[in-house]
């Protein structure tokens, strides 16, 4: 089947990740990393492999479970540290 073709999952990587330098604020970073990771996982032999490719809610719940931690990983890494508060010197609406 088509999802289970691991350089689709690359190339679907690298567009998120190109969309996120058009795009930043790690928001489409998470599922960029989520879907090179899909892409590894079919690349290597084995039985997560096989199984993943048997199922397609399995590889999209696989998916969205790697994404989600990556974005967790980047927000604790690249976040604003904990207590921190953003302070506006000036207003976008001043000219």
């Amino acid at each position: 089947m088509m999802w289970e073709t691991w350089w689709l999952w690359m190339a679907a990587g690298l567009v998120l990740a190109i969309l996120e330098v058009l795009a930043p604020g790690f928001i489409l970073l998470g599922f960029a990393i989520g879907a090179a990771l899909v892409g590894l996982v079919f690349l290597l032999p084995g039985a997560a492999s096989a199984a993943m490719a048997a199922s397609l809610p399995l590889t999209l719940v696989v998916f969205a479970l790697l994404s989600g931690l990556a974005w967790w990983l980047l927000r604790r890494i690249f976040g604003a540290g904990h207590g921190q508060v953003k302070i506006w010197e000036r207003d976008i609406n001043e000219d």
